[in-house]
């Protein structure tokens, strides 16, 4: 199935600047009037924007999202019980309280009063329980609870009043605040229903075609104070950058995710503006460490020290990054990437760990996408080239959004993926436990595991930092991740939208559409 924008050439970078950044200025996506001189109703009506990748497994779960598009959908329908501000600081969203006992077994959650769904109805505490039902199957558990799933004591969770639920779990869990606040686990009605998805997000479904386009219809009944200020949202997938950025400075896009960072300074001078945000979010270099070569250590470490950072983050990222030393969540209090001796590029050292583990004449493919957004595919090319100078051949293969996340992700010997800003214990509870829904490396070192059980369990936040800490420890040491920078977001909006502003956690003010207001147009 053809993605949006799939009529609009494909062009290499060369071939994208001979021919100007307006030259497709004319064409238009499926579904989509062209935006370029709208009228003041046009723009009031519609908000369109463009997401990066996409696939036919796309979807409208609000527990089980994976592609760049998910994310963009998932954010405008549902809404969890806490959530991140732009500068990525935990506050009440639906639930205005969610306290633990003395010992962390039982949490309570009071909601909000006044909350309703897009169809009207109220949320109340038995919506609560349903949605945590969902979400904790220990057969099927969404992503970001996989980790709380198997603790849980759902049975003795009880319903107090119409606002109030508690749930009760079989051993201390010290988080649960940061977990509730994942835009993945967001409250749906009793008898919520994929096929017609109501959630209490500032959006409300309309339409949906996988790997092309969605459209969503203003919530009237919103509770938050940003009012939603557009009839209409709709969200297009592509899968060629040049393509997305002709849309943009067509009109038929007002937003676009992901843009290429060569393009920032050209994209001001057609008209558009940029939007760059300092973000944990990381495009790693995945290795499973239960698959040869990565089951051994020095060979993981080897290719941690043949990748040049700064190279690739000027060239791949065009400058819009910062160091990373193999270490994720850069801005949990815990974070120990700036203690531990930051790797560089060190082509002797790799080759005297190669040779040591009898791999000097090593050949791996490493398999890329534009799934992955910014830099992934520019980054892989370079850390090939940079693979060279110590005898090692990276054969690259970059594959179409709907392969790389298909049945074979997470099963990729060699590979990059994404990943948006978290704290540390969230983010191992997704990537980095056996059980972890995305565990992309196979990681599984059993003092690790200990410590960061021990965490999970631990209330007192001095002590809670010094396991994390040791626990960082023997991922930099041991783990299957190269981490070689941490994003600078950039994306890209037009003329005729305002309100749009950096955000930590994720692309495009965190895909807060409802801040976002159309300029009048005279």
């Amino acid at each position: 199935m053809a993605t949006a924008g799939a009529d609009i050439p494909k062009l290499t970078r060369r071939r994208f600047t001979q021919l100007g950044l307006g030259a497709l200025a004319g064409l238009a996506l499926p579904g989509v009037s062209a935006c370029s001189t709208p009228s003041s109703d046009a723009v009031n009506k519609q908000l369109v924007h463009g997401a990066t990748g996409g696939g036919l497994k796309d979807s409208l779960d609000p527990h089980f999202p994976v592609t760049i598009p998910d994310i963009a959908r998932v954010r405008q329908l549902y809404e969890s019980l806490y959530r991140f501000t732009p500068d990525y600081q935990i506050e009440p969203a639906l639930a205005e309280e969610i306290s633990p006992n003395a010992d962390g077994t039982q949490w309570t959650i009071r909601l909000r009063p006044g909350l309703r769904f897009h169809d009207g109805r109220p949320v109340r505490a038995q919506d609560v329980r349903a949605s945590l039902s969902r979400m904790l199957d220990p057969e099927n558990p969404a992503p970001f609870l996989a980790e709380l799933a198997p603790i849980a004591d759902l049975q003795s969770s009880r319903v107090l009043d119409g606002r109030t639920y508690r749930l009760v779990l079989k051993e201390p869990y010290a988080i649960l605040d940061q977990m509730f606040a994942n835009y993945s686990v967001g409250i749906v009605p009793e008898d919520f229903d994929l096929a017609r998805p109501i959630g209490t997000g500032p959006f409300r479904y309309e339409s949906f075609v996988p790997g092309q386009r969605s459209r969503f219809l203003r919530n009237e009944h919103y509770w938050g104070e940003a009012k939603p200020q557009f009839d209409e949202l709709v969200i297009l997938d592509f899968t060629d950058d040049a393509a997305k950025v002709n849309a943009l400075l067509a009109g038929q896009v007002q937003t676009i995710d992901n843009l290429p960072t060569y393009l920032a300074g050209a994209i001001e001078k057609q008209g558009g503006h940029t939007l760059v945000s300092e973000t944990g979010g990381w495009v790693p270099f995945t290795m499973r460490v239960d698959t040869t070569p990565f089951t051994d250590v020095r060979v993981r470490t080897a290719m941690r020290l043949i990748a040049d950072r700064q190279e690739m983050i000027d060239q791949a990222l065009g400058g819009y990054g910062r160091l990373a030393n193999d270490l994720y969540a850069p801005f949990d209090p815990a974070y120990i990437g700036h203690d531990v001796p930051q790797r560089e590029q060190d082509i002797d050292q790799a080759r005297s760990l190669l040779k040591a583990a009898g791999a000097e004449d090593l050949q791996v493919e490493l398999v890329t996408s534009t799934a992955v957004g910014t830099g992934g595919v520019e980054s892989a090319n370079l850390f090939a080239q940079q693979a060279r100078k110590a005898g090692v051949r990276v054969r690259v293969k970059k594959v179409d959004p709907s392969v790389f996340y298909g049945d074979q992700y997470l099963s990729w010997v060699f590979a990059q993926d994404f990943w948006n800003t978290r704290l540390y214990l969230p983010q191992v509870a997704s990537c980095a436990l056996p059980n972890s829904p995305y565990n992309e490396t196979h990681f599984e070192d059993e003092k690790f595991i200990g410590l960061i059980r021990s965490a999970f369990r631990e209330l007192d936040e001095t002590r809670r930092r010094t396991l994390l800490q040791d626990a960082q420890q023997i991922e930099y040491e041991k783990g299957g991740y190269l981490i070689w920078a941490f994003q600078n977001q950039v994306d890209a909006y037009g003329p005729f939208v305002t309100g749009v502003t950096p955000a930590r956690e994720q692309p495009v003010s965190a895909y807060r559409f409802n801040t976002f207001s159309p300029v009048e147009q005279r």
